[in-house]
């Protein structure tokens, strides 16, 4: 079935079933993000990226239906308009959660970039020997300072 058909194969679902199925993405899609936020405020960065390839997968989902409920909107208004009110309703959850979420991943990142810049700046300032050198200055060994950090910054 090629990507043409599939969506009109969404449109032309019954106003209350479209809704059905975007609200149940919606509602899944809410979940894992709350689950991804829990998570990060709890420190356990590995466990939430694990749920990064679920989050993505009903982010699309959600976005094919939201789609579809806005081509369809009169139609669907018209046949189920309690149906189109828990989907705004759910959507206005999704905003909040949305905000909440992008919080703590800019908390989270700015923490693990405020521990990685103190551990760099730990690592330079190693001890170094001091010994007068040949014009009776202090001199500091260039093969004990420190040689790099290597960063992955996935996150």
């Amino acid at each position: 079935m090629t990507a043409a058909a599939r969506l009109a194969a969404i449109d032309t679902l019954p106003a209350a079933e479209l809704c059905a199925l975007a609200e149940a993405a919606l509602t899944a899609l809410v979940d894992v993000m709350n689950k991804e936020t829990t998570l990060l405020r709890a420190g356990h960065m590995r466990q939430a990226t694990t749920l990064t390839a679920e989050k993505t997968r009903l982010a699309q989902e959600y976005v094919g239906f939201a789609r579809s409920v806005q081509r369809e909107g009169p139609r669907l208004k018209a046949d189920a308009p309690k149906a189109v009110e828990r989907l705004r309703n759910g959507h206005e959850r999704l905003a909040t959660q949305m905000a909440e979420n992008l919080r703590v991943l800019a908390t989270a990142r700015t923490v693990t970039e405020d521990l990685l810049t103190d551990v760099a700046m730990v690592v330079g300032q190693q001890n170094k020997a001091k010994a007068y050198g040949m014009s009776g200055k202090v001199t500091a060994d260039p093969n004990s300072s420190a040689r790099g950090l290597a960063v992955n910054r996935a996150l």
